[in-house]
Order: C-alpha cells, then sequence, then structure tokens
C-alpha cells in the first residue's frame, strides 16, 4: 500500500471513532503528516513556495533565502519551508493546512491532496497504535511532552556577559584583533534590547577568563569583580559596574578571542577548552541556574584550516531531576580545524549575522534554534579573498566559514524585546 493511501487509511479510521475525540492543533496535523507532505510538495517545489509567499504565510526575506537554497535536493528546500512554517505556529500551520485543502492550482498540481483530512478541526482519537509495520514516531504522552517555551519573567531577563579580546602580547601573530569592538556593541545593543543586563571584560587573559566567569556564576560581589575592569552597558557605552550581577531566567555568555580546535585564547596566549568555560556554569556546582538556558556565542577561530568552496548543483518537564548537562546551547564562529572571519571596520562574520537575526526573528517570536540555522545559512553563503604571501609574492585565496552549534535545551528559547 502507497503511503499516501495509508495515511488517508488511518486518518479515516481515526475519525471515525466517537469516543475520546479531541481536536488535534495544526501544529500537531502538519507534524504527523509531515514525512507525505513533504514526498507530495517535492513534485512542483516553486508553486507551493510561490502560494505560501502569495498568501502571506512567509516574508519577503524568507521567500528570497527560500528561494536561493543551493545546497540540497528537491525534498530538502520543502523541508526547508515546512519546517519555517511550523517554527511560525499555530496560526500560520492552520493557513497553510487550508491553503493545502482550498487552493484549486495546488489540489490541480497535487491531486493526492484532494482526499487527505489534513484539517484540524477534525476530531480524531487518540493515535492509534497499528497504523503501519513501518510506524516508528511514538511520542510520549500528551502530558508529558514540553509545549511551552522556557519561562522568562524575571526582569532583567537575565546576564548577558561580553569577554572582549582585543589586546594580545606583542609575540602573538595577530597582535590586535581589529574589528572585535563593533562586535561587542551590536551584541550589547541587541541583548538589552532583549532585556538583559550586558556586561564586558576586556582583554583577559587565561587565567582572569576562567576566575571572571566563576564569579559570574557564582553571583560575586563588586569586590570580587574589581580586578577584571567589568563594565556596564549603559545604552550608548560602556561605564564602570556599579551594581553586583544577579543571575535571571536566563544566561548568555559572548567570548571574542583567538582559538584552536575546542579552546579560545587569552591575551597572554594560554587556551582556555570551550568544555571548561561551560562547564562553570553546570548546575552541578551553581544551582540558581538549574533548569535554566544558558547560551554561549564564540567567536573565535577553531584551527588554521580554510574552508573550501564547493560547486553545487542547482536545482514541562514534570521530573524531579535533569542531567547536568541539559540546557546549554553552544554556537561557534566555525567548525572544527578551521578559521573564522573578521572585518577590521564592520566586525566578524558570524557576530554581525547573529545581531542581525536575533533583531529579526525575536520580532517574529522565533526560537533561538530557528534563529541560529538562519545564521548558518547566512554566514554560510558569505565569501571573501585574503591576502596571502607566498615566496615574496603576494595572493589572494577565496576564503569560506561554516558555523555550528551544540544544543542540550529541553525547551524553546524565544527572546522577545523590552517588555513594560
Amino acid at each position: 500500500m502507497s503511503p499516501i493511501k495509508n495515511l488517508l487509511r488511518v486518518v479515516t479510521t481515526q475519525c471515525s471513532f466517537s469516543k475520546k475525540r479531541f481536536n488535534m492543533s495544526a501544529k500537531e496535523t502538519v507534524r504527523r503528516n509531515k514525512t507525505v507532505i513533504l514526498a507530495t510538495l517535492s513534485g512542483d517545489r516553486m508553486l507551493i513556495l510561490n502560494k505560501v509567499y502569495e498568501n502571506n504565510l512567509i516574508t519577503q526575506r524568507e521567500y528570497n533565502n527560500l528561494n536561493s537554497i543551493n545546497k540540497e535536493d528537491v525534498e530538502g528546500h520543502v523541508v526547508r519551508l515546512v519546517d519555517k512554517l511550523m517554527n511560525k505556529g499555530e496560526d500560520s500551520c492552520k493557513a497553510f493546512l487550508n491553503l493545502l485543502q482550498t487552493d484549486a492550482e495546488i489540489i490541480e498540481t497535487y491531486p493526492e491532496l484532494k482526499s487527505m483530512q489534513l484539517n484540524d478541526t477534525c476530531s480524531l482519537t487518540k493515535p492509534v497504535q497499528a497504523c503501519s509495520a513501518d510506524d516508528s514516531d511514538d511520542l510520549p504522552p500528551e502530558s508529558k511532552r514540553p509545549k511551552e517555551p522556557y519561562e522568562l519573567n524575571s526582569i532583567p531577563t537575565g546576564l548577558c556577559v561580553i569577554i572582549n579580546n582585543e589586546n594580545f602580547e606583542a609575540r602573538t601573530k595577530n597582535k590586535k584583533r581589529k574589528g572585535t569592538n563593533i562586535d561587542a556593541v551590536s551584541l550589547a545593543e541587541v541583548f538589552s534590547w532583549l532585556s538583559f543586563r550586558v556586561l564586558m571584560c576586556k582583554d583577559q587573559t587565561k587565567d582572569q577568563m576562567e576566575r571572571v566567569l566563576k564569579c559570574f556564576a557564582s553571583q560575586s560581589d563588586l569586590s570580587q569583580l574589581q580586578e577584571f575592569n567589568v563594565a556596564e552597558w549603559s545604552g550608548s557605552g560602556f561605564t564602570p559596574l556599579q551594581e553586583a550581577p544577579r543571575h535571571g531566567d536566563a544566561f548568555i555568555c559572548c567570548i571574542l578571542s583567538h582559538g584552536r580546535k575546542g579552546e579560545v585564547i587569552g591575551v597572554d596566549e594560554q587556551p582556555l577548552s570551550i568544555k571548561q568555560i561551560t562547564g562553570t556554569f553546570k548546575p552541578t556546582a551553581q544551582p540558581t541556574l538549574a533548569g535554566k538556558p544558558k547560551v554561549f556565542l564564540i567567536q573565535a577561530c577553531q584551527g588554521g584550516q580554510t574552508q573550501r568552496r564547493v560547486s553545487l548543483e542547482a536545482d514541562n518537564s514534570h521530573s524531579p531531576s535533569i542531567p547536568e548537562d541539559a540546557d546549554f546551547l553552544v554556537a561557534v564562529s566555525s567548525v572544527e580545524d578551521h578559521e573564522s572571519y573578521r572585518h577590521p571596520t564592520d566586525g566578524s562574520w558570524f557576530i554581525q549575522s547573529v545581531c542581525q537575526q536575533l533583531k529579526e526573528g525575536c520580532q517574529r517570536s522565533e526560537d533561538i534554534l530557528t534563529i541560529l540555522r538562519d545564521v548558518n545559512y547566512e554566514v554560510g553563503q558569505k565569501e571573501d579573498y585574503m591576502e596571502q604571501k607566498e615566496g615574496g609574492y603576494v595572493k589572494y585565496k577565496l576564503v569560506k566559514q561554516m558555523p555550528e552549534f551544540r544544543v542540550t535545551l529541553r525547551k524553546r528559547l524565544v527572546l522577545s524585546p523590552h517588555r513594560n
């Protein structure tokens, strides 16, 4: 039996029951039928993209981004489109399902959709146990699946700590990290806008980075922070810290420095591992951060290799405990072994993209993972020529960059602009 016919049989069977009925949400309907929807719509991906745009389900910018994807096969394009609509929430999913069921051109192009009962008002029973021998998409009970994002109710939302290493010792190859102050200001502006209290430490050695992070994790008093020259964002610039830091409902740590595989470098050229940085904030040591999202944005090379350019073909937890490594997100400007790039006057590719995508995505209530995927896409599109000296001659090599992020968040993290 074909997947389409099998789905129709199951949905028809479900809708025939009269006991224990409930209205499945549009988003849940899309999620449960996603495989079949993707297989069907891949027959003409441009039609569905244009229809979704014409019906104002995506913005002009989102349309341009989806239309310009060239790294995936046809189904990959449709996956990105459907994921985008699901991330927009219930109303977008409802409008999408309605479009699939009512648009004459869509029904003519995808005749399989005409008889599929995809509208979310269909009364369905509890999930049927025996749908298909290959069906392995078993879900935990509704009551145990997290539906809500992390609660961010504190004012301010939390701390955003920036370690900004600009001036390195003379023996360092690149003594001054030009452009890093642009990144620091951009981060301060966007996270202040997102209701975080923004603090910055400038030019820290490896030992200082290690100790100041411990101070922030343990909420040390002002006297312990004085040696690190901590400054606070005032809206127009950084001024001396006047009040001891206190944790809210989320924590952000941004480190701007040189680096190598799995490490960031202090201004004394000594390395501090990213694993040690995040470990400082584990709830086993700092219970005030237990269950709260901890995000690390790291702008630092992860090696000396250059990304190659590839030619592409067109075409609520109710558990009494959680793991100690839960609720972390670490986003690094480049994959292991490779360089990151920074413009001396415009700032780094990664941090500037993070700030811009936060400004746009947070206004649409997008979660942080959606935003970081857009960052990956945007930075991955960039390329430039870098000066390289060989044998007394100056040559130029084409460079690319690919950020990555690692996630143990248990819920959706949605950051919002200033709250009154």
